[in-house]
């Protein structure tokens, strides 16, 4: 029989780093892996080494030097500046969020690194230039996602310098445009390009001939975004890009029976076809069947048409559109129809067009039809003219593959009879147990001091939070912070609470990473927000300031607090427009 007390006498503990070393490299979640790290400073150094990606969700949180000496061997970075307030424009323009110290670290040390996502920052013709000559003849990936400071002169360097490129994402980027060679120097550079997008930007000197040239060139392209290009000068793309899969952005100038002659390529599943009209809607019936995807945010289409192209899409699994075009009649069509569907996000669409009749608004109706309907929805994201709590407990009770949930109740002349939303939203958060985001903006009177607290207690895997105009008073927000173990991220907007009880939150709430609120009850000197103070916690104040919102109207901003845990310590380009908290004693008792 084996000696099995002998074999544990000598069991060499230093096969356990073997048998990890083998094992890490598949351990790709990055909660997993901070566990890890934490085991031992060996294991630390393992999971130090093979780490491929990481994701910084605030630029000032840490230092790029202080990045490259914890994982020198990243291959992909993604790295986000200004808060998420900033697409609404109210954060305001100098608040910083330079990507330059990250590019000329990425210039010196990140051997490895191959693919950058950049979100919501401030790049720098001569970043991208420092990019394509010390990263271009590796660089595969490049996003610049709502980013701005840059022209196309910048994008002429990487297109001209960067042949390994696959992916080149400009979406919602402010970019100036000088003139149209930074595409055709991609498409003379380029075969291995699999995705482009330059969708939703003012970039309109492109040639055509250049994006045909890229589909004969790079045999693998598989998803094209642009601007508005006319749909007719396309026929030669649209032939040569055999693996196309998606296609969006495009324009119809022209009379609808001209468009016969667009064949579009047999894989296309995703679109999203701008101004197309009820005219042209009948080129995607052919292939609407195979539709997974579909963007209408910029369609022309009212909700009739919205009905008939819906019930010849199957095996939707992706829809986008506005609410005052799809009404609760779309959406009852959507639930009988679309089965497949994982992905909803309805905007609230133009205020000068919005219907005043039924079929104009989304409501209870739609939303309870959706949830009975499409079981299989994982992210929702929804205005709604009227909301009930029948309505989010019918979510709760049919919706368990729910990851994201996001829904805001226009502040309208209607009167919503079901307030408060108490017990409708703790049934929601009680029957979605995969929850990780979660957002729901009301208005004052929709949520008591009680159903925060419900928020609070069902919300056990929720990482990331946006709330407005819930709750009575700080009592409220008290109880809620003593529930969310898991919470990182909370925004918080046109809320009533005090600066000494949201201090009070942040310390309750032990995973919290980053808060953002705007609009709360200040204090005189301000100083009741260092109650939260703490090492490695910067906290910054953005007074109330008064913003031009369109001709010859001003609004008047709150102010903000922005706070989060940076490794780096207080920033160092703070602008007028900012209060450091950070440099102000906290006051003896």
């Amino acid at each position: 029989m084996e000696d099995r007390s002998y074999n544990h006498r000598h069991w060499n503990p230093a096969m356990s780093d073997v048998a990890f070393e083998c094992v890490i490299p598949y351990i790709h979640d990055s909660r997993d892996r901070q566990a890890v790290s934490l085991v031992c400073r060996r294991w630390c150094e393992l999971e130090a080494q093979t780490r491929k990606h990481v994701m910084i969700a605030l630029c000032y949180a840490a230092t790029p030097k202080q990045l490259w000496r914890r994982f020198p061997y990243l291959e992909s970075l993604k790295l986000k500046g200004k808060p998420r307030a900033a697409m609404y424009n109210l954060i305001p323009e100098d608040w910083g969020g330079f990507v330059t110290p990250w590019v000329e670290e990425i210039a010196s040390s990140f051997a490895c690194l191959k693919a950058m996502h950049f979100r919501r920052m401030i790049v720098k013709d001569e970043d991208l230039r420092l990019l394509a000559s010390s990263r271009g003849h590796v660089l595969q990936v490049l996003k610049l996602d709502k980013c701005s400071g840059f022209s196309t002169d910048g994008l002429l360097h990487i297109c001209r310098s960067c042949r390994s490129l696959n992916t080149l994402f400009l979406e919602e980027s402010q970019i100036i445009e000088k003139d149209g060679e930074w595409l055709h120097e991609l498409a003379l550079n380029n075969t291995v390009l699999e995705s482009l997008n330059f969708y939703m930007t003012d970039l309109s000197k492109v040639n055509f001939k250049d994006l045909e040239l890229i589909a004969k060139n790079c045999k693998n392209l598989v998803s094209v975004k642009i601007g508005d290009c006319e749909v007719l000068d396309l026929v030669g793309f649209f032939q040569a890009a055999v693996s196309l899969e998606e296609f969006g952005g495009g324009c119809f100038n022209n009379q609808a029976e001209e468009y016969a002659a667009v064949s579009y390529p047999s894989r296309l599943c995703r679109i999203g076809l701008n101004y197309m009209s009820t005219n042209e809607m009948p080129i995607v019936f052919p292939f609407a069947s195979r539709l997974k995807k579909l963007d209408l945010l910029y369609a022309l289409l009212d909700t009739e048409d919205h009905c008939l192209l819906l019930e010849r899409c199957p095996n939707l699994e992706v829809l986008e559109v506005t609410r005052n075009v799809i009404g609760d009649r779309g959406m009852e069509v959507l639930a009988r129809c679309c089965k497949k569907m994982k992905r909803l996000r309805i905007e609230r669409g133009a205020d000068e067009q919005e219907m005043e009749d039924e079929e104009g608004i989304v409501s209870q109706r739609g939303l309870t039809a959706l949830a009975q309907g499409c079981i299989e929805l994982e992210y929702i994201a929804v205005y709604v003219s009227d909301i009930t709590n029948a309505a989010l407990e019918c979510m709760g009770i049919h919706l368990k593959n729910l990851c994201d949930f996001r829904m805001v109740l226009l502040d309208r002349e209607e009167v919503i009879t079901d307030l408060p939303l108490d017990n409708g939203v703790r049934s929601l958060l009680s029957g979605c147990h995969k929850l990780k985001r979660f957002a729901l903006y009301l208005r004052p009177g929709g949520l008591t001091d009680v159903g925060l607290i419900y928020i609070g207690q069902y919300s056990q895997n929720i990482r990331w939070m946006l709330l407005g105009y819930v709750g009575e008073s700080d009592a409220g927000l008290l109880g809620f912070s003593r529930g969310c173990p898991s919470l990182q991220k909370l925004e918080v907007r046109g809320c009533c609470f005090s600066e000494q009880a949201l201090a009070i939150a942040v310390l309750h709430l032990r995973s919290l990473r980053y808060l953002w609120v705007q609009g709360y009850r200040g204090s005189p000197t301000g100083y009741d927000l260092l109650t939260m103070a703490r090492p490695f916690w910067n906290i910054e104040v953005i007074p109330s300031r008064r913003v031009i919102a369109g001709e010859d109207t001003e609004v008047e901003h709150p102010a903000h607090i922005l706070a989060y845990y940076s490794l780096a310590g207080p920033r160092t380009d703070y602008p007028p427009s900012v209060i450091s908290l950070d440099s102000i004693p906290i006051l003896d008792e």
